[in-house]
């Protein structure tokens, strides 16, 4: 039974980078698990891809090999249509008890750029039941996922990581708004798109007094629903120009697969406020604005996903004791997740050994009882015990060996060994 996860995120890759190997809808996700389902048939997928990372963990039942590290650099390249050479660099790969711990730290928080976020265990969450809409997943990855699900909630319930400001909303607005605006009731806000990460940004927005709350959606539907939970207005997508002309607060989430403003379409929007001050939060993964457009002038202020690094990485060292806590609860989680899946692999065998065994002890001892019929009860039972203990005692290496080499994987060439030479594979023995 084998794990594995190769990613990129924003600690080993540039947004630009991350923009180039992101899922950036259902229909492509859909499309790229129905390839990895004909390149890779015997495993099992789950896809994250978020605005700060793309991950693809694999896990396989049987002694085939799991998909190699350059196997899903080729799969990437050859679907998203881009040189492989312009991102392998930046592809990291886990296996193993490596690639499960890896997942519950991403699912804990921990290894978000805003330590203890709540909205990565959702998308952990979404991606794993996608997957299994996609008929992508499996046991092993049923059992991974749920596993990373319960390490997370433990991690929230036992630690103090999600106080203070912890999601990529509360952060933008806390700090980088709060850096330019010293209110916020006066200001019209646009938002365009209408998915979780427009209306979580809102909900800070209000909390801090926002009023003038204008979504821009290409859905109207959605678009309408996002407006109407915030007392907002909803306006059709070709009317972005006249509002990213009015706005003093611009947030973006589109997830569009290019930018959808360029330096030309924002300078045009703002030759009616140049002197006015706004504030762009680009979430948009690819990034929806051009990065030319922060140096339009002095009075635009556009930050995207990277720009958050600096202070999550602040908000990382004030909690450095409740990440240590979390640490130990993600070490304790992988070693009893992995021991229950070497034990899955290795039970059958051990049972069917103890079986067989424990099977010819009794046919043995019956055929001497059978001989010797003058025995006693107690007799009878001392013999019975005797060559119990026996038994157990020659049983007692190979299983030992069993466990021990378990530690560190599941011990194939061990239990293919045991196998033969105890004709355990062959059913009518």
């Amino acid at each position: 039974m084998k794990f594995q996860v190769v990613y990129c995120n924003h600690q080993t890759a540039e947004l630009a980078v991350r923009e180039k190997l992101a899922f950036s809808s259902p229909e492509q996700l859909g499309q790229a698990y129905e390839t990895l389902r004909e390149e890779f048939p015997h495993a099992e997928h789950v896809v994250i891809s978020t605005c700060n990372r793309i991950e693809l963990y694999s896990a396989q039942e049987n002694s085939k090999p799991i998909p190699s590290q350059n196997e899903i650099a080729s799969f990437l390249a050859h679907f998203h249509r881009v040189p492989r050479d312009s991102f392998a660099d930046n592809l990291l790969e886990h296996s193993g008890p490596d690639a499960v711990k890896h997942l519950f730290r991403v699912a804990s928080s921990l290894d978000s750029m805003v330590l203890g976020e709540p909205q990565i265990v959702r998308q952990v969450k979404e991606a794993y039941d996608f997957a299994g809409q996609s008929d992508a997943c499996g046991p092993l990855t049923n059992a991974l996922f749920q596993g990373a699900l319960r390490v997370s909630s433990r991690v929230r319930t036992e630690t103090k990581l999600v106080e203070g400001r912890v999601s990529i909303a509360s952060v933008a607005v806390g700090d980088f708004g709060k850096s330019i605006f010293n209110r916020f009731d006066d200001k019209t806000v646009v938002v365009i798109g209408a998915g979780e990460m427009a209306g979580e940004t809102l909900r800070y927005l209000k909390k801090e007094g926002a009023k003038t709350i204008i979504v821009v959606n290409r859905n109207k539907e959605s678009g309408e629903e996002l407006a109407g939970e915030f007392c907002g207005v909803y306006h059709p997508f070709s009317e972005l120009d006249h509002w990213l002309s009015e706005a003093d607060i611009v947030v973006s989430t589109t997830g569009s697969l290019q930018p959808i403003i360029d330096v030309e379409r924002f300078a045009a929007a703002r030759l009616a406020h140049k002197k006015k001050p706004v504030f762009i939060l680009d979430l948009g993964a690819p990034r929806d604005f051009e990065s030319a457009v922060g140096n339009l002038d002095e009075n635009v202020f556009l930050y995207d996903i990277d720009d958050l690094k600096t202070i999550c990485e602040r908000n990382r060292k004030t909690r450095k004791g409740e990440i240590e806590k979390a640490e130990r609860i993600v070490e304790e989680e992988t070693l009893q997740f992995m021991h229950g899946i070497y034990h899955r692999a290795t039970g059958p065998v051990i049972k069917r050994l103890r079986e067989e065994w424990h099977s010819i002890r009794q046919r043995e001892v019956d055929d001497l009882f059978s001989k010797l019929p003058h025995l006693e009860s107690k007799d009878r039972e001392h013999i019975e015990r005797t060559v119990e203990r026996i038994v157990n005692k020659l049983l007692h290496p190979p299983l030992e060996a069993l466990r021990d080499e378990s530690e560190s994987g599941t011990p194939h060439l061990l239990l293919n060994a045991l196998k033969k030479l105890f004709r355990l594979n062959e059913p009518n023995d």
